[in-house]
């Protein structure tokens, strides 16, 4: 591994998952449908049950391709990338309503695929939409995290783009299934686009 992709991305200290389950469970409350909002591969491939989706817009939160991937799409010894919510900015993706009956065993699920070391923080966050605003449960991630790696050059993503494959696939599977499914919902995302560019330029994608 180039040492200095190494001193950039590092194995975060570990978090309980379970412990932020039960807080997200119980910040949620119980009371009524639970609503989550996704801005990546929760966009093509949510792997839990819900009955509705809205398209959704979050402001004060912006998708990057900046947190390390240890287990989903990369691995310790050659960490892939994945997208976070970063603070700032907006983010356009999609809400999806889970029936309060079904939300303990749909969370789980979910907590399974995102929250496997307990990354990310989740948050309860304001999401506009065309039918009026929801509150969505959304995994955003602190510039203060060690997995957040900050902008990246090029010949790093590169590097990361050709190389890092986790349990769930390669970054740049990741990354082209997440622009396709923002191209189909007629969503631009500059830095997105400027990514696959790259990728083509060198003749990955």
């Amino acid at each position: 591994m180039d040492p200095a992709l190494d001193d950039t991305i590092r194995v975060p200290p570990l978090r309980d998952p379970q412990a932020l389950l039960v807080r997200a469970r119980h910040e949620w409350g119980g009371r009524g449908d639970l609503w989550v909002f996704g801005y990546a591969s929760l966009l093509w491939r949510p792997e839990f049950e819900f009955s509705e989706h809205r398209a959704a817009q979050v402001h004060g939160w912006h998708r990057a391709l900046r947190m390390a991937s240890h287990v989903n799409r990369g691995t310790p010894e050659r960490p892939g990338l994945v997208f976070a919510l970063l603070p700032g900015g907006s983010c356009r993706g999609a809400v999806y309503r889970i029936p309060r009956l079904r939300v303990s065993g749909e969370l789980e699920r979910l907590w399974r695929r995102e929250m496997p070391t307990g990354v990310y923080d989740p948050r309860w966050l304001a999401c506009h939409t065309a039918h009026g605003p929801v509150q969505a449960m959304a995994f955003t991630l602190s510039r203060r995290s060690p997995q957040h790696t900050g902008r990246l050059p090029d010949g790093q993503l590169l590097d990361i783009l050709r190389h890092a494959r986790g349990r769930y696939g390669s970054t740049l599977e990741y990354l082209l299934e997440t622009a396709r499914a923002l191209q189909d919902r007629g969503v631009r995302d500059r830095e997105i686009e400027r990514l696959v560019a790259l990728a083509r330029r060198h003749r990955l994608a």
